[in-house]
């Protein structure tokens, strides 16, 4: 098995090494306004320079961030469907850089 390349991690300790669209949508929907209120997606390396987060908001629904200081992205949003919010986490991960992952590359052929 290759190495991690983010890890997911809920308030209640739990974790998950890089989680497929099925683990974040499990993380999320186990959350909750009392003792595990948020998810942080980030590279599994000292001082990453991405992360995502999902927490549960007191009105209902979730603020999604995603951070990302190489690319100057920073985004704030909130969600209510978890299916959305898994798949356009799992999007946004995947085209993150990842050091020791082979580059993609995009052909004209």
């Amino acid at each position: 098995m290759g190495a991690a390349y983010y890890r997911a991690e809920s308030e209640s300790g739990h974790h998950v090494e890089d989680p497929s669209e099925d683990a974040l949508f499990t993380l999320i929907d186990d959350l909750n306004g009392s003792d595990n209120t948020f998810v942080v997606v980030q590279p599994d390396e000292d001082d990453p320079v991405w992360f995502t987060s999902v927490a549960v908001l007191d009105e209902g629904g979730y603020e999604v961030v995603r951070r990302d200081t190489i690319r100057r992205e920073h985004d704030v949003v909130t969600e209510t469907n978890i299916d959305r919010i898994a798949r356009d986490l799992t999007i946004w991960m995947a085209a993150r850089d990842f050091p020791g992952r082979p580059t993609q590359h995009a052909s004209n052929f």
